[in-house]
C-alpha cells in the first residue's frame, strides 16, 4: 500500500501477514483469521461430535458401520472338525450413512478490507457461522439418537435376536413438570444404566444430554447427596460439559435436544417453567420436518410430528449413533470480480455430514407422560 508523506514522497506500507501489501495477500490473510475463528466457534459448540462414532468420508457419498450380534460357546467333541458353528452365527448387519447435502451458513461483508479492520465484528461473524453450524449439527446427531431409541436392532436372526432402543419414563404424573424433578431424574438415570448393562452396551463412554434447565435443577438439588459424582466443584459443575456424573454417566446440557415438542425450553402449561420474556426467535423453537422427503435431507431425522412433544432427555453411549464427514468445517471468501462487483464479500462456513442411529440398544430416550413416543 502506497502513503504521502508530509514531504510529498511516497512510501511502501507492508500490512501484517502480507509479503506486498496486495488485495490478494490481504485476502489470504482475512480467510485464515476468519476460518480460525469459525471453526473455533463451531468446536466449542458441536458437542455431538464427540460423543458419537465418526468417520470421514473420501471418495464416496455414503459409508457403512459394521457390527455383529453374539455368537454360542460350545464344547468340542474328540475328532470332530471345526468349522463355525453350525446355526451360522454370529449374525452381521451394517448400517449405512449417506451424506446430506452441503450445510452452508454465510454473511455478506460490505468493502471487506475497511470492514475487516475492526477485528471484534470479523471475530464476531465468524463465530456466528461457526454456533450456526454447530447447532444443525448437533441437532441433527442428537435426532438420529432419539430414533435410534424407539427401533429395534436390524439383527433379527432366529434365536439371535440382538436388544433394540430403550425409552424411560420420568416421573409418574402425566405432567410435563416429571420432566425437571431431580429425584426423577436420578432414578431414570438408574434405570437407564442397568438396561445398558442388561443389553450389554459397554460402560466407557456413556453420556447423558439434557435440557439446561433439568440439568441445573439435578445439580442443584442432588449434588451434595453423594448421587452425584463431585470430585469437581465450583464453576466446573456448572458449565455443563460432562463433569457432573449419575451411574457412570456423564452429563452434558444442550439446546439442541428434541425436548417437549421444541429445541431449547418449553413454558408454560403443565411444565412448570415461566416464561421469562424477550426470549427472542431462537428459544423455545419447534424441530423443522428433517425426514428423508425433504430438499437435502438424505438420512431420515423425522418429522416433528414423528420426535412428538413427550421426549426430555437423552443418554447413550458412543456406539448408538454414528456421523460421516465428507467435508469438514471450513471457510469460503469470494474474491476477484465478484468482489468488484458487489463491493464486498461473501463469507461462507460449509460443512458436508449426515447422521443416523447405528446401535439402537445404546440409545436411550427420556420421556413423560403415560406412553412412550411411537418409532419412526
Amino acid at each position: 500500500m502506497a502513503h504521502q508523506n508530509a514531504s510529498g514522497t511516497k512510501t511502501s506500507i507492508t500490512l501484517p501477514g502480507a509479503d506486498n501489501g496486495s488485495t490478494s495477500d490481504r485476502r489470504a490473510l482475512y480467510l485464515k483469521l476468519f476460518s480460525g475463528e469459525m471453526f473455533k466457534g463451531f468446536q466449542h459448540n458441536a458437542i455431538a461430535r464427540d460423543l458419537i462414532m465418526k468417520r470421514t468420508l473420501k471418495n464416496g457419498k455414503s459409508l457403512q458401520f459394521i457390527y455383529t450380534g453374539r455368537t454360542n460357546a460350545e464344547f468340542h467333541t474328540p475328532g470332530n472338525p471345526i468349522l463355525g458353528n453350525s446355526d451360522g452365527a454370529p449374525p452381521v448387519a451394517e448400517k449405512t450413512i449417506t451424506v446430506d447435502e452441503l450445510l452452508i451458513s454465510s454473511a455478506f461483508l460490505y468493502e471487506l478490507d475497511e470492514t475487516l479492520a475492526h477485528y471484534d465484528l470479523r471475530s464476531e461473524i465468524s463465530r456466528k457461522i461457526g454456533y450456526a453450524l454447530a447447532e444443525k449439527y448437533d441437532r441433527l446427531a442428537f435426532r438420529a439418537i432419539t430414533r435410534g431409541a424407539r427401533a429395534a436392532s436390524p439383527i433379527t436372526k432366529t434365536n439371535f435376536v440382538e436388544p433394540g432402543g430403550t425409552q424411560i419414563r420420568v416421573g409418574a404424573t402425566t405432567n410435563d413438570s416429571d420432566a425437571y424433578g431431580a429425584t426423577n431424574l436420578v432414578n431414570a438415570f438408574y434405570d437407564a444404566s442397568a438396561a445398558l448393562d442388561e443389553k450389554g452396551v459397554s460402560s466407557d463412554g456413556r453420556v447423558a444430554v439434557l435440557n439446561p434447565r433439568q440439568y441445573y435443577e439435578l445439580i442443584q438439588q442432588t449434588g451434595e447427596n453423594g448421587l452425584v459424582n463431585r470430585d469437581q466443584q465450583g464453576t466446573s459443575r456448572q458449565k455443563g460439559n460432562g463433569i457432573v456424573e449419575i451411574a457412570g454417566i456423564k452429563i452434558y446440557k444442550s439446546m439442541n435436544i428434541p425436548f417437549l415438542g421444541k429445541y431449547g425450553t418449553a413454558y408454560g402449561g403443565t411444565t412448570g417453567v415461566t416464561d421469562p420474556g424477550k426470549t427472542g426467535s431462537f428459544v423455545s423453537v419447534t424441530p423443522e420436518d428433517a425426514s428423508g422427503a425433504q430438499t437435502g435431507i438424505k438420512n431420515d431425522y423425522g418429522t416433528n410430528t414423528e420426535l412428538g412433544a413427550k421426549s426430555c432427555g437423552l443418554i447413550f453411549q458412543r456406539e448408538a449413533a454414528g456421523v460421516v464427514e465428507a467435508i469438514g468445517p471450513q471457510v469460503q471468501v469470494t474474491k476477484g470480480d465478484v468482489s468488484v462487483i458487489y463491493q464486498g464479500d461473501v463469507i461462507l462456513g460449509r460443512l458436508a455430514c449426515g447422521a443416523d442411529y447405528v446401535n439402537p440398544a445404546a440409545a436411550v430416550e427420556l420421556y413423560v407422560g403415560a406412553s412412550a413416543p411411537s418409532a419412526f
